[in-house]
């Protein structure tokens, strides 16, 4: 089973790429599915692919997501899904042969709800199986049109345990509505323990025939029947709580038609507004034991004139006239996790220090807390993530599922300092760990406007060149890199389309498996960078960008490494200022693809067997002036029996060097 971070979320939320390629734009891209790209956003819609295990983050539900045959959606403790106020467009499907594993605990319940946890808020969670049904098999449900009900009564639809869910109901026509859990001939080996539905404007649970049991039912202020059944199901309800404290609402239990005799054990309701209790229509029944009515004016309602014999309480016959008004059968005093409200993206998960899933709404670290990078930690348009000084994020590697990306709208500062940069690295720093940093910015690109990403799909470019997309300062970032396919990594910081506004500055990137930093358009400046063994470019543009980069000192010292420098395309002369890059292993210092160049002042290079590599210069000289070195054309000798047009620089490489001597900040780590 595939395990995808958020997730997405890596993600999300959303698969998901902090990446860049150094390839040309013709190099191929293997398509990554964009149900699954989008749920490592943190972003929950679609049909699944392949069987998916969420993280202990918050994601947010945007559509319908459905978990079709023979696959199986795991969802950890403590993981929260906000569903949109979408109504019937918003809700999650199992279908026949589908299952869903709801793994709460009673100190971390799983729970779905719209932000607000209002009635109607969206659909609910429907689960279709493949147990017997007077319906017949293959029927199509009331909703969805979905298909269930077969022969398989002893069949298996997952677990669920510790699920509350809240603001379902959404109203569909004058006669239907979604129901908080709907069970569709579930079998009797689907296990269904610990669930609170609170707030739907419909049914809390409903049974469409099938053999499933529940245990430990919390069923507050559904505004139809807190328990319903239909179609002949038979299973056993054992431990249900309802309480009904606003006017208006149905029943506490609604059965319909055939007379399966289903059980139910241990039924306590308390009602401060009237209503009625207990609801039989045509031939229902049900055998009950453990009943315990407070505050309802009608306990017994034999709608269609069934059979009082069909309904069996405390082992003899339904008397109409009796109150059942005994002692509470169910104590929920110690039922702390029906109290389960909907955080603010995941500002729970970072106050525990865990970083990841979709952060919606602003929030600040702290420098003494020990902060785990386990998925993708997204922030949203409109938050800020607050990173102050001395923080120290350690990143599993966990290869392309962890990184940090920033959607356009939303905001990081890294609030770092000379004594206490901030880290953000694998524990062991080895070049591939992890993914890295993205940032997203609404500055021009050759790309257009909300262009995609060349892999996962995060939206990027617009019209603002002074963009703000935040601060970063005394940042020390290392073992970025991880592989994607056999032509993209994730870089060390990715700045897709980021505006001027953004300032960046004093950044170690060391040990990435791919780019130190790439620009993908924008016009955002960097100055006082250090980039060491990163085994692809060291800075790297495309896209148009034209910003500014002042203070670079690179370092190679590992085999195989690129370049120090490489551009792509069009040439918007970006700008480059004191660049002082050292190997110890040969390689190619500047290289420049298609029509790209650049200004540079102040450049020392040592070490390199090639100093310029026009890469796709169709004559000589060609396109070689589009570099200005000093403020003129490159003073340039062939190298020797190269077919290519690479060169050496007669002059223009030994201007001072980088004074590094104070970065100490650099030499950081967790």
């Amino acid at each position: 089973m595939k395990k995808l971070t958020i997730k997405i979320l890596g993600l999300l939320i959303l698969a998901m790429p902090i990446l860049s390629s150094c390839s040309d734009s013709d190099d191929p891209i293997i398509p990554v599915d964009p149900v699954l790209e989008a749920l490592a956003n943190g972003t929950l819609s679609g049909t699944l692919p392949e069987s998916v295990t969420l993280t202990a983050a918050s994601y947010r539900l945007t559509g319908a997501l459905i978990v079709p045959d023979g696959i199986t959606l795991t969802i950890p403790a403590g993981t929260q899904i906000v569903a949109d106020n979408g109504g019937t467009d918003v809700y999650i499907g199992v279908l026949m042969g589908g299952k869903i594993n709801i793994n709460g605990t009673s100190s971390n319940p799983v729970l779905m709800s719209s932000a607000n946890g209002n009635p109607g808020d969206w659909g609910g969670l429907t689960i279709c199986g493949k147990a017997t049904t007077t319906a017949g098999a293959n029927a199509d449900a009331e909703v969805g049109g979905f298909k269930y009900g077969g022969s398989d009564d002893a069949d298996n639809s997952g677990s669920i345990n510790y699920l509350v869910i809240k603001g379902t109901g959404a109203q569909i026509n004058s006669e239907s509505q979604y129901n908080g859990v709907s069970f569709y001939a579930v079998g009797s080996a689907t296990t269904v323990k610990n669930v609170a539905v609170i707030n739907g404007s419909d049914d809390g649970v409903e049974f469409f025939g099938g053999t499933v049991s529940v245990e430990n039912l919390f069923l507050q202020n559904n505004e139809d029947d807190a328990i319903d059944w239909t179609e002949g199901w038979n299973g056993t309800v054992k431990n249900a709580y309802v309480e009904h404290t606003i006017e208006g609402f149905s029943t506490v239990v609604e059965a319909d038609k055939d007379n399966k005799n289903p059980k139910i054990e241990n039924l306590t309701a308390v009602s401060t507004v009237g209503g009625t209790a207990l609801q039989f229509k045509k031939q229902s029944g049900a055998t009950i034991t453990g009943l315990s009515l407070t505050g309802y004016t009608t306990i017994l309602d034999m709608k269609d004139d069934g059979p009082l014999s069909n309904v069996i309480i405390e082992g003899v016959e339904a008397d109409g006239l009796k109150s059942y008004a005994g002692a509470a059968t169910v104590d929920v005093s110690g039922w702390d996790w029906t109290d389960a409200t909907p955080v603010d993206g995941v500002n729970a998960l970072v106050d525990g220090g865990t970083l990841n899933g979709l952060l919606s709404s602003s929030a600040t670290l702290k420098a003494d807390t020990e902060y785990k990078l386990t998925g993708s930690f997204i922030i949203s348009d409109g938050a800020t993530l607050t990173i102050p000084a001395g923080t120290k994020i350690t990143a599993d590697a966990a290869g392309t599922e962890v990184y940090i990306a920033v959607l356009m709208g939303g905001k990081i500062n890294i609030n770092g300092t000379a004594e206490n940069p901030v880290v953000i690295s694998s524990a062991d720093a080895n070049p591939g760990d992890w993914g890295g940093l993205t940032i997203c910015g609404k500055a021009t690109t050759t790309a257009g406007e909300n262009a995609e990403a060349e892999v996962g799909g995060f939206i990027y470019g617009g019209t603002t060149d002074n963009d703000n997309s935040g601060t970063i300062n005394y940042l020390v970032i290392k073992g970025t890199g991880a592989q994607i396919n056999s032509e993209s990594q994730y870089n060390g910081v990715s700045l897709y389309a980021v505006g001027s506004e953004t300032t960046i500055e004093n950044v170690a990137v060391i040990n990435g498996a791919d780019d130190g930093i790439e620009f993908f358009g924008g016009t955002v400046s960097a100055s006082n960078l250090y980039l060491e063994n990163n085994e692809d470019d060291s800075v790297d543009w495309t896209e148009g960008w034209n910003g500014k980069v002042t203070n670079a000192y690179i370092s190679h010292t590992i085999e195989g490494f690129s370049t120090v420098f490489e551009g792509d395309k069009v040439n918007n002369n970006p700008q480059f200022e004191n660049i002082t890059a050292i190997s110890t292993v040969g390689g190619i210092a500047l290289q420049f693809k298609k029509q790209s160049g650049g200004s540079i002042t102040g450049l020392y290079l040592e070490g390199y067997d090639v100093d310029l590599d026009m890469k796709d210069e169709a004559s000589e000289n060609e396109n070689v002036n589009n570099v200005q070195i000093n403020g003129a054309n490159p003073d340039v000798t062939l190298v020797s029996g190269s077919t290519e047009r690479k060169y050496t620089l007669n002059a223009g490489k030994d201007a001072a060097k980088v004074d590094i001597s104070a970065w100490t900040w650099r030499e950081a780590g967790l």
